[in-house]
């Protein structure tokens, strides 16, 4: 299983943004917020892994193939860094995951006789409702 550690550093692109949300004057001032890009047609994952990466139906991929991760939840930058890696490789672990095949059953014979005893005597039950004739 590929992970992040496994990536190296150059392919990884980090950017300082200002942060949104409250917070004050520190907001406007410091640049705690990072933008991760990570282009997953030019890095060094496997074919298998790439495709797909790509064929997930997720926002913070783009059409050109570029994984972009805002991380803000920390007011110190290099908190928010360790997030947005984490939270990419969240991403490649979910890509990676492979769905377990499921098996055909079918309804045992007792199960499907009680059901349907079930919706003949509900139907009885119906069936006998009704107007009562006075004489």
């Amino acid at each position: 299983m590929i992970r992040v550690s496994d990536i190296p550093e150059s392919q990884i692109e980090f950017s300082a943004i200002r942060a949104s949300g409250p917070g004050g004057q520190n907001v406007n001032k410091v640049s705690s917020a990072i933008h991760l890009r990570f282009d997953v047609r030019a890095s060094s994952l496997p074919e298998v892994v790439k495709s797909k990466l790509l064929r997930m139906s997720d926002a913070r991929i783009n059409t050109d193939g570029v994984i972009v991760i805002k991380a803000q939840k920390f007011r110190s930058q290099e908190k928010n860094r360790l997030e947005g890696l984490e939270r990419l490789d969240e991403l490649l672990q979910k890509s990676q995951h492979v769905q377990k095949a499921r098996r055909k059953t079918r309804p045992s014979r007792s199960s499907v006789r009680k059901r349907l005893d079930g919706k003949k005597k509900q139907g009885s039950v119906k069936k006998n409702r009704g107007k009562v004739d006075d004489y």
